[in-house]
């Protein structure tokens, strides 16, 4: 498109929307009009051709938040071309479009000023590489079931790509500098047509994105650039994390390229089981040994908790063996601030042997009771 063009051009006119219109009618009117003008519906239409190439360009522009705005400033400079000597009502003058260009870039010229519209810069390649995120990074560490539980800070020494020290992150030898890729000139991305008035960008297969060739690489990154790098990092385990668990840590994984953000980190938590203590989210498990007298007879036990110390629990007579109890509030820390439960089982623990008194008490006992066959099944 030449700059004339570019000057006359009148994107919101072409969809038939006002300069206000919001991004939806924008797409709507676009959608109207390659409905009714879409080459494979009109085979041979030229003029349904045209009309849906520019209909196409004008969305293309409209459609994107930063290119309005570029457009819209563009389009409210021509405005004020008069003040430059433009043309009014068809009259001529000697200041053309170009020179109005010229003064009003500085003298930069017609592609400082609309570069970012199009990618180009005066007909030809942006010399600008691509910015290139960082890579994620991958680590494992191991905590203790009470760090899993309340939360902590880890240290870890993290390995990663940075820039090269040795070429500053050139990937050229020292004393020597990369050039510009002449597939790409420099932008780090090729076009391909993808049919019709479509074009797909992907990274340039010459210089793999980056926008420059190594003819002399470095010697300790081997013309990438890229180095291996280690540092210690402060790494914050949240409260309730569980066993396998995969943390994010935004923005500290490897440094990106060109302006690009750093990639993630990814941490996997692996826990170590507890002596006493269980856990089911933000519940606690814990088992509670008892005597036959205790689970009989019924007790007050001392049941110990996570956080240290101990609480008194209540053992009903007649407790049977794996009853459980709750604790309310007792647990582990929940997100809001609160805390879960600790779950209470008895276990009736049997003594391995008798001296000859208690047995006769339990014999006695067993006697006084005439407690039913607890298994129907021997029932006759």
């Amino acid at each position: 498109m030449s700059t004339k063009d570019w000057a006359e051009k009148d994107y919101y006119k072409i969809l038939g929307v006002s300069k206000n219109a919001k991004p939806e009618e924008i797409k709507k009117a676009f959608r109207k009009i390659a409905r009714d003008n879409h080459p494979d519906s009109h085979p041979g239409d030229k003029a349904a051709e045209a009309r849906f190439k520019e209909a196409s360009e004008a969305n293309d522009v409209l459609s994107d938040p930063k290119k309005r705005k570029e457009y819209d400033q563009a389009r409210s400079l021509f405005g004020s071309a008069s003040r430059f000597g433009f043309p009014h009502g068809g009259a001529q003058t000697s200041v053309n479009v170009e020179d109005f260009i010229r003064t009003a870039s500085n003298g930069d010229g017609f592609g400082d000023l609309f570069g970012n519209l199009f990618g180009a810069t005066g007909g030809r390649r942006t010399t600008t590489r691509a910015a290139r995120r960082g890579a994620d990074i991958e680590a494992e560490t191991t905590i203790s079931f009470e760090d899993a539980v309340f939360g902590t800070t880890v240290t870890m020494d993290m390995v990663s790509k940075a820039p090269c020290q040795a070429c500053r992150g050139t990937g050229a030898r020292a004393g020597t500098v990369p050039r510009v890729c002449s597939t790409c000139q420099g932008s780090g991305m090729h076009a391909t047509s993808a049919g019709g008035v479509f074009e797909m960008t992907e990274p340039c297969p010459d210089c793999h994105g980056r926008g420059m060739v190594v003819e002399d690489p470095c010697q300790v990154c081997h013309g990438s650039g890229r180095a291996k790098s280690t540092k210690s990092m402060q790494i914050r385990i949240p409260a309730g994390v569980e066993d396998g668990q995969r943390i994010r840590i935004k923005g500290k994984g490897s440094p990106g390229e060109n302006g690009g953000r750093a990639g993630d980190l990814y941490v996997k938590v692996t826990v170590r089981p507890h002596k006493i203590f269980g856990r089911d989210g933000s519940t606690l498990t814990v088992d509670v040994p008892v005597t036959f007298a205790e689970a009989a007879l019924g007790a007050e036990i001392e049941v110990p908790t996570l956080a240290g110390g101990t609480v008194r629990l209540r053992i009903p007579a007649g407790t049977p063996n794996g009853r459980t109890f709750r604790v309310r509030g007792r647990g582990a820390p929940r997100s809001d601030g609160s805390k879960g439960d600790l779950l209470a089982t008895v276990e009736v623990v049997v003594p391995d042997k008798l001296g000859d008194k208690a047995r006769h008490a339990l014999e006695s006992f067993r006697d006084a009771v005439r407690q039913p066959n607890p298994r129907p099944w021997e029932v006759k």
